[in-house]
């Protein structure tokens, strides 16, 4: 771990250019520029509360555009940091070929990347707070916390799906697929308290649900997810036994993940 660290911080400055590169080629020749990055979030809060007034989601006293879209910021940044980190080292296949550094750079181009468009969706989630007339509270503190967690599942995925894209490329074909699917296993559409409430509380799956919903916390954006709406607007710090499910499989999953990436990097410049 030492060694990583040291190798990223050595190489910090590859890191910038490279992310910088993309940023640039990304919005280039857009005209709405960066703007496109909070596009997205923006028209699926349209959808999700278009979809909401007929199938009927209780958000409580929050309103459900500003909920969704506390949702949506997190789950875009692990969405899209995952799908670019999973293509980083094939989309980099001249640089591989032509000099050695730390191959685990482009993985975390990726994030760094979406880091930025981040940043610009708080400016909006801040406006929708002073529309809404939500005041912050000390709370907020725990949100540096919640997107290091969010980049550290990124990583989680996106350092084995790198490697197996390498060699496999329908890797990067299903993710998106998945990733989709991934969606609606996670508290964006609807709040986690309709679940609580569907499992917890009415016994929905009989004496199999408090299974189910440790199960469903397995997936780590569900914590990740409550935890930021829950000190953006609850004025409560994050529910660990929320959190805790998807943070062990992560603590378990990110040295294996790692560990396929370092063992198959070797072999990177002969398969792409």
């Amino acid at each position: 771990m030492n060694q990583v660290l040291k190798d990223i911080i050595n190489y910090r400055e590859l890191l910038v250019v490279l992310a910088w590169k993309n940023i640039t080629v990304r919005y280039k020749q857009a005209y709405l520029g960066l703007f496109w990055s909070i596009l997205k979030p923006l028209l699926l809060v349209l959808i999700f509360s278009v979809v909401r007034v007929f199938v009927g989601i209780d958000t409580g006293a929050i309103p459900y555009p500003i909920l969704t879209f506390a949702a949506l910021m997190p789950w875009v940044l692990f969405q899209e940091s995952t799908s670019e980190g999973v293509q980083s080292v094939v989309s980099n296949a001249v640089l591989i070929k032509k000099i050695y550094f730390p191959r685990e750079i482009f993985p975390l181009t990726a994030v760094l990347t979406k880091l930025v468009e981040l940043c610009i969706s708080f400016f909006i989630l801040a406006a929708l707070m002073i529309y809404y007339q939500i005041t912050p509270s000390i709370y907020i503190l725990w949100v540096p916390l919640i997107i290091i967690y969010t980049i550290i599942v990124s990583l989680c995925i996106s350092l084995a799906g790198a490697a197996m894209n390498v060699y496999y490329r329908d890797v990067s074909s299903a993710l998106p697929v998945v990733l989709s699917l991934f969606m609606y296993l996670s508290p964006v559409i609807y709040p986690l308290a309709l679940v609580k409430k569907t499992l917890l509380i009415n016994q929905a799956a009989g004496e199999w649900s408090h299974l189910l919903f440790t199960l469903y916390t397995l997936n780590p954006l569900v914590g990740i997810i409550d935890a930021f709406q829950k000190v953006m607007f609850y004025y409560q710090p994050p529910d660990f036994d929320t959190i805790w499910p998807g943070l062990v499989l992560v603590i378990v999953a990110l040295p294996v993940s790692y560990a396929v990436f370092k063992r198959a990097e070797s072999y990177f410049a002969d398969v792409i």
